[in-house]
């Protein structure tokens, strides 16, 4: 439900934010109790906002607010508080094309910037299980059709052209969030940038080389292209393995604020480049060596099966005879015209592989260089040991963005992983 009592925003610490709750029936009535007795936790760990848990007798909830800038940085970098209704849109719809794997919205205001959701529990970030070395035996089915179904139903595949123009329009003013990534992943990590930071010194030659590298940076610059200009779906925008909250038996798909219709490749490569950073920086967390090889074989079938099993979904949503105004039926009748629609669907989904491989490789430059570092490399106390499994990341990403050739299936991106895995690098100090 969306709440009424806006008023202006501020932002709600722990007793403004009970009083709040206790004055929203519904709400009230899923925690229980006396409102005084409600344990309120704020546990948020990401870059924006505030997360706060909520525990009453009965129950619990989840209560995400905007703050007006970005919370890792502080008020020096103001952020519009018009992402909280972005993600409220985009979660909605989530829910819509991908029912159960995204958490159940109970209560928004707009000008609260402010969002209650059900509590996931006992779910814990993906990012976390993958350091300690967990495999999710749910994950990579729900997150191939988490990704194939909004992707292909928010497309000219399934929609009329206006339907597409008014999905378009209505996340086109979350632009401050797209800048964001235009310049933390495609553009700072490839140049001097004040936020930029490394595990130094045993990675400053590398930093160094992809400033001067300018066929990278073509290559980066295509991407960033790409990004801004091809509105081809509606992307979750930040579609990690920390906004990724798991069980073994049960996904849920988080903090959509970046949102926007943008290249389907983006959301695809994003999964992909985080499993193969968990699979790189698994070498960091090992107490003898050879004790994560059967975590490691499993990331990289999941690298596969992530592809494959969202590439036959998607296909298999296209075939089902969808109606978007891309592709008329009426263009290809017959078996002549099937048969030359199917060859159509295998290219489409190459150019789509080609994308995510190239957007992969992107994420992967920026966690390394840029701001915003992720855990996967982070928790490996060693520095001169992180910035190893840091380099080879990087080599990998590098080719799969510059050297694009060899990559034409996603068995050549893993086979180039696993010939890394023990490369030594000679710039690591």
């Amino acid at each position: 439900m969306t709440g009424d009592r806006a008023g202006d925003y501020r932002i709600l610490h722990e007793a403004a934010l009970r009083d709040y709750l206790a004055g929203l029936p519904d709400l009230k009535a899923v925690l229980g109790g006396d409102p005084a007795s409600w344990k309120i936790t704020e546990v948020g760990d990401g870059n924006l906002n505030l997360v706060f848990i909520v525990k009453g007798a009965h129950g619990g909830i989840a209560v995400k607010q905007a703050l007006p800038y970005v919370r890792l940085v502080g008020e020096s970098w103001p952020l519009p508080l018009s992402r909280a209704h972005y993600e409220y849109l985009a979660l909605s719809r989530q829910a819509e094309l991908a029912p159960g794997l995204v958490p159940a919205l109970l209560h928004h205001n707009e000008k609260l910037a402010l969002t209650v959701m059900e509590l996931l529990e006992p779910h814990i970030i993906m990012r976390k299980g993958l350091v300690a070395g967990t495999r999710y035996s749910r994950f990579v089915d729900d997150i191939t059709t988490f990704m194939a179904r909004t992707l292909f139903f928010t497309s000219d595949l399934a929609l009329s052209a206006a339907e597409k123009k008014e999905g378009i329009a209505a996340f086109a003013g979350n632009h401050a969030l797209c800048k964001i990534t235009e310049d933390l992943i495609f553009t700072d990590p490839y140049r001097i940038a004040e936020q930029n930071c490394w595990t130094s010194p045993y990675l400053d030659g590398l930093a160094a080389d992809l400033r001067d590298d300018l066929e990278l940076h073509v290559a980066i610059s295509r991407l960033k292209l790409k990004f801004m200009a091809s509105p081809e779906a509606l992307l979750h925008g930040d579609l990690h393995t920390g906004s990724i909250m798991v069980t073994d038996s049960q996904t849920r798909v988080i903090d959509p604020e970046f949102a926007f219709y943008g290249p389907m490749g983006f959301d695809v490569g994003a999964v992909l480049a985080n499993l193969l950073m968990a699979y790189f920086a698994s070498a960091g967390h090992e107490r003898a060596p050879g004790e994560r090889a059967a975590f490691e074989a499993w990331v990289l079938e999941a690298v596969e099966k992530v592809w494959t099993g969202f590439a036959g979904k998607f296909l298999d949503l296209w075939r089902a005879g969808v109606a978007g105004d891309a592709y008329p039926a009426s263009l290809f009748p017959g078996e002549k015209g099937a048969a030359r629609l199917e060859a159509e669907r295998q290219a489409y989904m190459q150019r789509l592989f080609t994308d995510a491989v190239g957007f992969a490789a992107a994420k992967i430059i920026r966690r390394i260089f840029g701001l915003a570092h992720n855990i996967d490399f982070e928790l490996i106390e060693d520095p001169r040991h992180r910035a190893t499994t840091e380099a080879r990341a990087v080599r990998l990403a590098r080719a799969m963005m510059v050297e694009t050739a060899p990559f034409r299936t996603i068995a050549d991106v893993t086979g180039a992983a696993r010939k890394l895995r023990d490369w030594a690098p000679e710039r690591t100090g």
